[in-house]
C-alpha cells in the first residue's frame, strides 16, 4: 500500500488541476474511454488526498527503543 508524505499534498492539487483540464479535453473532444480513465484516476486521486489527509491529523506515538535484554536476565 502506497501511502503519500503530507507535505506532497500540494502535488496532488497539481495532479488533480491537471486531469481536469485533460477531462475538459476529452469531453469536447468526445473521447468517452479517456473520459473514463481520468474519472477514475480522479478518483483515486482524491482517496489519496482523504487518505493522506486524515493521516496526517493523526498523533505520532513513539515506540521509543528497544533495550537489548542480557543473557540471564530474565
Amino acid at each position: 500500500m502506497l501511502h503519500i508524505n503530507p507535505k506532497m499534498l500540494g502535488r496532488l492539487e497539481e495532479l488533480e488541476a491537471d486531469l481536469l483540464a485533460r477531462l475538459r479535453q476529452a469531453e469536447g473532444e468526445n473521447w468517452l474511454g479517456e473520459v473514463e480513465g481520468i474519472n477514475l484516476t480522479l478518483t483515486f486521486l482524491r482517496g489519496k488526498r482523504e487518505e493522506t489527509q486524515r493521516r496526517a491529523r493523526r498523533p505520532t506515538v513513539e515506540l521509543g527503543i528497544p533495550a537489548r535484554r542480557l543473557p540471564g536476565a530474565g
